[in-house]
């Protein structure tokens, strides 16, 4: 019986374990939030009693699925906020309303009647097949964090954005 050497060995890219690798790590660059080119603002802000607006872009592939708006950690159903249903449709669940607007490839979030209590992080996200599926947790939607804070003065924002090519 003739003994493997290490130049006998298959490539690692072709085994198993290299395959495994692989899949690990597109999922892990899929994980860093921006990655998917979904963008807007990272932190909004608006005073107790006001309200504020955020609008999340997205790109065309993501056009038909519908978006939400959800305190983190987003992790089960009952976490999210507000989803959208449809095209150019106001969706509303308490202080919160969404709509999409995909001639703007965009969504816009309000948030009404600001308290404290408001403050925390966000996802804007895209509801794609896999939660559709079933399988919600267990591989991540293409989102964005926003950070939310309501203090006693004027309301701002602090942009950021995401580039890609058409």
């Amino acid at each position: 019986m003739k003994r493997l050497q290490p130049l006998d060995a298959p490539p690692l890219e072709s085994s198993p374990w290299g395959l495994a690798m692989r899949l690990l790590a597109a999922l892990l660059l899929l994980w860093v939030p921006g990655s998917l080119c979904l963008s807007g603002p990272s932190t909004v802000s608006g005073a107790v009693g006001g309200s504020l607006s955020v609008q999340c872009r997205y790109k065309e592939e993501y056009k038909e699925f519908d978006k939400y708006w959800c305190r983190q950690p987003c992790l089960l159903i009952w976490h999210q906020a507000v989803e959208t249903r449809g095209a150019n449709v106001e969706v509303r669940s308490g202080r919160v309303s969404i709509v999409d607007r995909p001639e703007d490839l965009t969504f816009t979030v309000t948030l009404e009647n600001l308290t404290a209590q408001d403050a925390g992080k966000y996802r804007c996200g895209v509801a794609t097949i896999l939660q559709e599926e079933g399988l919600l947790g267990f591989l991540p939607d293409p989102f964005f964090q926003v950070q939310v804070i309501v203090p006693p003065g004027p309301s701002s924002a602090a942009f950021t954005s995401c580039s890609w090519s058409s």
